[in-house]
């Protein structure tokens, strides 16, 4: 899979078989590279109502070549406001499409919609590519242990997980998460977009170390790709 990280928690994934898709679809979020993906995309995932993840969902998908799947209550919301095809799920469910598995998982966060109404409970995703690989994306999340369920169910070798802090998890709390979840690989997201997001892929290294644990980072750049399975 090609894993390209557009900035805050924005990605684009491509699987092994071609399928193209973004997540959490913040395209125009301060730390996004000048030119950038718009699409169209075949899925786009988002884990929670909040701006900076909902983001540019309702320009991007206007036409059925775009799936989006999100929890019901965001389902409900862009549907009324026009988009054609969007897939409705919940928390512990595994929907089939297009030859992956997508699995909604649990997230410890909140969720309102720019109005300020309630945007359902926030989720991550497990992505299971054609091939057997796993992707977690976190989403927006505190540490919870729960994340071992994840883990053992799962199993991911690829996560992206939220370090910034003070909104979301800090690097103390995502290598604990790491602890839990046993990936290959982890991606950092959520840092740096805001002063208030004050974590850092160093101090993620560090208490990694700490930990005395050995999963690989990859701070990739905003426009940065990453190639994970050759």
């Amino acid at each position: 899979m090609e894993i390209t990280f557009f900035g805050h928690a924005t990605f684009k994934v491509i699987s092994p078989g071609g399928v193209k898709i973004l997540i959490d679809p913040w395209l125009s979020n301060p730390k996004a590279p000048e030119e950038v993906d718009r699409g169209p995309y075949d899925l786009i995932l988002i884990t929670h109502a909040h701006g900076d993840h909902l983001g540019d969902v309702l320009d991007l998908a206007r036409t059925a070549v775009t799936e989006v799947i999100a929890i019901h209550e965001i389902q409900q919301y862009l549907m009324s406001r026009g988009l054609p095809k969007v897939t409705g799920m919940n928390v512990g469910g595994t929907y089939a499409t297009r030859g992956l598995k997508i699995a909604m998982v649990q997230a410890v966060h909140s969720s309102s919609f720019p109005d300020g109404t309630y945007g359902g409970e926030a989720c991550g995703f497990v992505v299971e590519m054609e091939d057997g690989r796993k992707l977690y994306h976190a989403g927006d999340t505190g540490l919870f242990y729960d994340l071992a369920l994840i883990g053992e169910l799962y199993q991911p070798e690829v996560v992206c997980l939220p370090i910034g802090s003070h909104y979301v998890m800090g690097p103390r709390e995502a290598a604990k998460a790491c602890e839990l979840l046993r990936p290959k690989v982890v991606i950092p997201m959520h840092y740096g977009t805001f002063p208030l997001l004050t974590g850092t892929p160093e101090a993620f290294r560090e208490e990694l170390s700490a930990r005395g644990l050995s999963v690989v980072v990859r701070d990739l750049k905003p426009g940065e790709s990453f190639r994970y399975g050759e």
